[in-house]
């Protein structure tokens, strides 16, 4: 059992999307992508017990927050929902606007393949036929078009969230799909029809906050339905605890408190109304108990014990794996959808999570930002997310161009792809000096002139080491594909290649000379070099060259620097410069793109162009 489809429209950031998953998958971006918002639709359309919250949305969840009719975007203008029914084809379900101007509903549509036989005998009258190769069902008349392996049985499911207002609340249901198509009775897909899909989403923290308690819907609460156990304890729990009166020896001076209380209320009511008051632990309640009964666990060599959910973050979300691979042994057919399971964890151990939730379940879908989850995952399991500003979210498949091949992209994938991935914006540096050098000459002008400049991290801007000129336009290329902006940063370069690089980028950073030492050698002053050669502890080789490198500071530092190439000793160098010493062509650079990135107001924009401030074309060309 895997969902292989979801289209989602008008749910939280995403105003329409259609999203093919593969068996095992892992969802990456920049924050506020989509990543989450993905797995919370799963949760309302599958999970089980999301629908028993009250209300089981709220006015968060719709796009933008409209959830209104006259909040909601003119009809008549037909953008609402183009991209889900475009993908989604003429013979199905079209988004709420298109059909209903009255308000906009929250519509999230999965597609579940590989059923099993049990499900296959639930689900019998509502099951259609998917074609796995073309990503589409089959609606062929043929009747013997199904025999092939790739067209296997699917299951698919709505959810309808809207706002009622009559009820003046918001109220959300899940149907089976096909009743909706047939124009008659629509039939809920119910808690039942759920428990037999085995989705669970796990959230991180949240979920490992409560995993050993007995509160309803709680991995241990699972854990014991799914297994049918049904302790049989709480009247012989609550009779002990009624028998129990905390605080009741006098030489404590509570109970003379309480028997004060109890005098002065004789004087003014009959005791019908109640008398004695006493303390216990509890409401004496099944809810109440369910609340307050948690696992303790002995840590350290000691025999002390403590609360589980006061154990470290990294314990707690190993006992959540545990926990969850007691559900799948029992379930056997588990939908598994999983955040960052990288949090408060070693890289070891995350590696391990993402091997065991694969063998365990049917499907495991997870969010991260973690390098070591990301490379346990195939190129064809990678789901890079985008969003454009229209709300409309799609998948960006990985294409490698000609120069990185895929055994490179492997090897090199920790230190240089897997931030590329995960960020919006992407500078391409042409080797080690630029890709360390640049960054620190970002952050020291920021803190120089915060108002001015900005660091790169603070403008969202990832940069990557192409490892050479040759590999930054194939670079660039590769990150432009999965809808990025992408920039590059170079030495001179000759016009052919220079024309090359500029059909890959947005902007394109090149200054004139060859050779980023040389160009900051020129740029900055005598006073700079010296200061900083007075503080190196020069390697031997290079003080017999120079015996008295600080007054050969030039020469020295060109040597050094040389020596020293892609290790930060030119970062070293800028990350001591006052803004004049920092060489223009640098200054003119980071203006640049932060005026790219961050653009200005346009009254702003005009009165810079009619003072003549930085922002020019930095790019070594007359």
């Amino acid at each position: 059992m895997r969902v292989c489809r979801i289209s989602i429209n008008h749910f939280r950031g995403i105003k329409g999307a259609v999203l093919h998953l593969p068996k095992h998958a892992v969802l990456i971006g920049d924050n506020n992508t989509g990543k989450t918002t993905i797995l919370e639709a799963l949760d309302l359309a599958l999970g089980p017990d999301r629908l028993n919250r009250t209300p089981p949305i709220d006015e968060h969840d719709f796009h933008q927050g409209q959830y209104l009719a006259e909040l909601a975007p003119d009809a008549a203008e037909g953008d609402d929902g183009d991209a889900v029914a475009a993908a989604l084809g003429p013979n199905e379900p079209a988004p709420a606007e298109d059909h209903d101007a009255k308000a906009p509903r929250i519509e999230i549509e999965v597609t579940i393949a590989d059923l099993s036989e049990e499900q296959l005998a639930r689900f019998g009258d509502s099951v259609e036929f998917w074609d796995s190769k073309a990503d589409t069902f089959y609606d062929a008349p043929n009747p013997e078009g199904i025999d092939p392996a790739h067209i296997v049985e699917a299951l698919r499911v709505t959810f309808h969230g809207w706002y009622d207002a009559e009820e003046d609340d918001f109220e959300g249901r899940t149907y089976f799909t096909r009743s909706l198509l047939d124009g008659g009775t629509q039939v809920l897909f119910t808690k039942k029809d759920k428990q037999a899909c085995g989705f669970l989403y796990l959230r991180s923290l949240r979920t490992g906050t409560r995993a050993l308690s007995l509160e309803r819907g709680s991995l241990l609460d699972i854990i014991l339905r799914l297994k049918e156990v049904r302790p049989q304890m709480w009247e012989d729990t609550l009779a002990t605890l009624s028998g129990f009166s905390v605080a009741a020896d006098p030489d404590l001076g509570i109970t003379g408190v309480l028997e004060s209380i109890n005098t002065a209320l004789k004087k003014y009511v009959p005791k019908e109304w109640g008398i004695e008051p006493h303390l216990k632990v509890s409401n004496l309640t099944r809810d109440h108990l369910r609340k307050v009964i948690t696992a303790f666990i002995a840590t350290g060599e000691g025999q002390h014990a403590a609360p589980y959910y006061r154990q470290g973050t990294g314990t707690i979300n190993m006992l959540v794996l545990a926990m969850l691979s007691q559900i799948a042994a029992d379930k056997q057919n588990v939908i598994f959808a999983m955040e960052e399971p990288e949090t408060a964890i070693p890289p070891y151990a995350q590696k391990r999570i993402v091997h065991e939730i694969r063998q365990l379940a049917s499907q495991a879908l997870f969010t991260s930002h973690s390098p070591y989850v990301l490379e346990e995952f195939a190129i064809e399991e990678t789901v890079v997310l985008g969003r454009d500003s229209e709300g409309v979210l799609s998948r960006k498949p990985i294409s490698l161009p000609d120069n990185v091949k895929l055994k490179r992209y492997r090897q090199q994938f920790r230190v240089r792809f897997c931030e590329g991935l995960l960020a919006r914006r992407i500078l391409v540096a042409e080797g080690a000096t630029e890709a360390s050098a640049f960054p620190v000459v970002c952050r020291r002008l920021s803190e120089l002139k915060p108002d001015t400049y900005r660091s790169l991290e603070a403008m969202g801007v990832c940069v990557v080491d192409a490892d050479s000129e040759t590999n930054i336009p194939g670079m660039a290329r590769l990150y432009r594909d999965l809808g990025k902006r992408t920039f590059a940063l170079c030495d001179k370069q000759e016009a052919a290649h220079q024309a090359a690089i500029e059909q890959e980028v947005e902007c394109l950073l090149m200054h004139g000379e060859k050779g980023f030492e040389a160009m900051v050698l020129k740029g900055t002053t005598e006073d700079a070099l010296k200061r900083f050669a007075a503080t190196i502890d020069w390697p031997q080789d290079l003080t017999q060259t120079f015996p008295d490198p600080v007054a050969q500071a030039t020469d020295a530092l060109a040597a050094y620097f040389k020596k020293n190439k892609g290790n930060w000793g030119i970062s070293d160098f800028l990350a001591q410069c006052s803004e004049d010493e920092i060489p223009e062509w640098l200054r003119q650079a980071c203006t640049r793109l932060k005026d790219i990135c961050d653009p200005p107001p346009p009254a702003e924009a005009a009165a810079q162009t009619e003072a003549g401030e930085p922002g020019a074309p930095a790019d070594g060309t007359d």
